[in-house]
């Protein structure tokens, strides 16, 4: 015996000895292979994931009073400290497992449930059916792209995301109700059909498989070229003069480079196709009238080709 002994029953076998396990039990290896759980947690990431928590639930809060300009500043403040809890964790090194999961809880209220009550307050409620179930699909598609990215996020392409971001879609659900009052607009905007579509469309895209540059690899602290410090300088001034117009047209133009992108990428894909399968004009070589037809010509017509359809 070693250790003070073995005290599992035996059993003499002719001349080996087996030893008997109770099968209702599980053995020691399997009770010791999970991995203990860490104590303790770090505060300061996770605190500011907590204040985008908060500022989508006064939005939910704000929408139900129909303070609709108040629920979406509250969700642009969300987004704000959804952005700053990400750089600081990775800035600190002190990603963890637990912070990604609370983030996606925080970020399903912040910009699934909030952004979905807004719209359908503010817009499709007279809709009916249609306008409560273009908010619920919304708030469903925006849950279904958060546990697909936490499932991805290990092996996932850190240029671009897999489908429009939850925060980017809540973000243009949030600037057009700003544009909205901007422009003079009072209370809610008695049902138009274009929202209706809009939040159908956004749900589509969060759940596609378009791609978003994800500017985590944007690295304004090293050297980069002079204009781009112009641009920058250009930006903020607009922004400044400009905010709800300038938030419009960024997370518009953002949450539509997706498909932009996708019908670029195809046409280019198409095109060179065409040219491998040799599906471009043909070759003529005979020339216009009075151009007699000699073999100089048809040499130069047989290079141009080759250049047109040359990778």
């Amino acid at each position: 015996m070693r250790g003070g002994g073995d005290a599992r029953p035996r059993r003499q076998d002719g001349d080996c000895t087996v030893d008997l396990i109770d099968e209702g039990e599980p053995s020691a290896r399997d009770r010791g292979s999970t991995t203990p759980i860490r104590k303790g947690v770090y505060v300061l990431p996770n605190l500011i994931t907590t204040a985008a928590l908060f500022a989508g639930f006064y939005s939910v809060i704000a929408s139900f009073h129909t303070d609709f300009q108040r629920a979406a500043i509250a969700i642009l403040a969300a987004n704000i400290f959804d952005v700053l809890d990400g750089r600081i964790a990775r800035l600190t090194r002190s990603t963890t497992r637990f912070g990604i999961e609370y983030d996606s809880l925080s970020d399903l209220v912040a910009f699934g449930v909030a952004p979905g009550i807004l719209v359908y307050r503010w817009a499709l409620e007279p809709w009916g059916s249609w306008g409560w179930l273009a908010a619920s699909l919304y708030v469903a598609c925006g849950a279904l792209r958060l546990a697909r990215f936490n499932v991805q996020y290990e092996n996932a392409e850190k240029r671009n995301f897999i489908g429009l971001p939850i925060p980017a879609a809540a973000e243009v659900v949030a600037s057009i109700v700003l544009v909205y009052y901007y422009f003079g607009g009072e209370g809610t905007t008695r049902g138009h059909f274009v929202l209706l579509l809009v939040t159908y469309a956004l749900a589509g895209l969060m759940v596609s498989n378009l791609k978003y540059f994800s500017f985590k690899e944007t690295e304004l602290y090293r050297r980069q070229p002079f204009w781009v410090l112009i641009g920058v300088i250009v930006l903020l001034k607009l922004f400044i003069a400009e905010p709800q117009i300038m938030l419009f047209a960024g997370f518009l133009l953002y949450a539509s480079s997706g498909p932009l992108r996708w019908a670029w990428v195809r046409g280019r894909r198409l095109r060179g196709r065409m040219r491998r399968r040799g599906q471009v004009a043909p070759l003529d070589a005979s020339g216009p009238e009075g151009t007699p037809d000699t073999p100089k010509r048809r040499l130069g017509l047989v290079r141009r080709h080759a250049r047109r359809t040359a990778p």
